[in-house]
């Protein structure tokens, strides 16, 4: 039976509602009849939820000085691309903050984003960077100091799929640029490694998120390949005596973006608001929340000194320096029967 968009959209409003406590409802208005308010409805990814709490407030307060409106934000937050696919779907995003370009580019190509969001803001719409640690517990009682120790069948790995979590998708790409590095670029070398780590993985959640609760909540694990700012978040907020973090001789400069969904915003009368939501990212508040909320900021002399002292320097790649997109990245890698694909199911079979 072939079910309307219209069907689609309704049955995600519905799911919305029941999930984040009405973020459709909120959200699914612009100012409507009462222009002293304002909805807007971020769609994001797993590891954002702190960062956003923080940085709504503090864009809520600049909005009603600056025009006297009150806006209201909701969130919603999964997997980066299940979260894309929500849009796609017809969920109401006035905005999107998701966990890489190709997930905003996957939208695009339905028609509700325009092709050049990557332009609309700095830095190619990405206002803040992390990258690719891994996070061991206290002491280290495996000795993990690089890529190579995750391929040792004594040690047991945990990461999100890489299908469903961008940040699955990072920490592939950080794994792969290592073992291309160490084997001379040879891609069946890096793919053995490659083999070897995911056999180390005993569940694939589907978010960082979800990763980073197996690890440090559920106890399940030797090593989690995470997010720079889910370690941080974990060793700093978490239990400072539970965990440490082992920083890799390489990995990869994780570069999350930002967009407007035009569709909506035009149908909701919500551009303006919208648009100064993603610009006030850039501003040295907005660089200041990221920084505290362990993301690092694009332009760190905004920053205090104290909340840039927890980000060491690191030999980072950018996955159009090693693999031109992240569209090719996708394709050999992600896609239906792809290397991942084949490297996973191999020896889970």
């Amino acid at each position: 039976m072939r079910v309307s968009k219209n069907t689609v959209a309704a049955l995600v409003l519905l799911a919305c509602g029941l999930i984040v406590g009405g973020c459709a409802r909120d959200a699914g208005s612009g100012t409507g009849h009462d222009s002293s308010s304002v909805k807007l409805l971020n769609v994001s990814y797993d590891p954002t939820r702190e960062l956003y709490e923080d940085y709504n407030r503090a864009f809520a307060a600049y909005w009603k000085t600056k025009t006297g409106q009150t806006v209201t934000i909701a969130q919603s937050h999964g997997g980066s691309g299940k979260q894309s696919q929500a849009v796609i779907n017809g969920l109401p995003a006035d905005v999107v903050t998701l966990g890489i370009p190709y997930d905003i580019d996957a939208i695009a190509k339905s028609g509700a984003i325009h092709k050049n969001w990557a332009q609309q803001f700095p830095q190619g719409s990405t206002p803040y960077t992390s990258t690719v640690v891994l996070l061991v517990r206290k002491g280290n009682p495996k000795h993990i100091r690089d890529w190579a120790d995750l391929a040792r069948p004594d040690v047991q790995v945990i990461t999100p799929n890489p299908k469903t979590s961008s940040g699955g998708r990072w920490n592939y790409v950080a794994a792969l640029g290592y073992a291309l590095k160490v084997n001379g670029n040879n891609l069946v070398a890096a793919t053995g490694y490659l083999s070897l780590l995911y056999k180390n993985v005993p569940v694939l959640d589907a978010g960082a998120r979800g990763a980073t609760n197996t690890f440090a909540e559920r106890g399940i694990g030797d090593v989690l390949i995470a997010w720079e700012n889910e370690a941080l978040l974990a060793t700093e907020k978490l239990g400072p005596d539970k965990f440490e973090i082992v920083v890799p001789s390489i990995s990869v400069l994780a570069e999350p973006p930002v967009a407007i969904v035009d569709e909506n915003v035009d149908r909701k009368g919500t551009r303006a608001v919208a648009q100064a939501y993603l610009q006030y990212l850039y501003s040295p508040t907005g660089q200041a929340i990221a920084a505290r909320n362990f993301y690092r900021p694009r332009y760190p002399a905004s920053v205090a000194a104290a909340d840039l002292k927890r980000f060491p320097p690191m030999n980072l790649f950018t996955v159009q320096s090693l693999f031109g997109s992240w569209e090719r990245v996708q394709n050999d890698h992600f896609k239906s029967g792809a290397i991942f694909d084949q490297i996973y199911h191999a020896h889970k079979s």
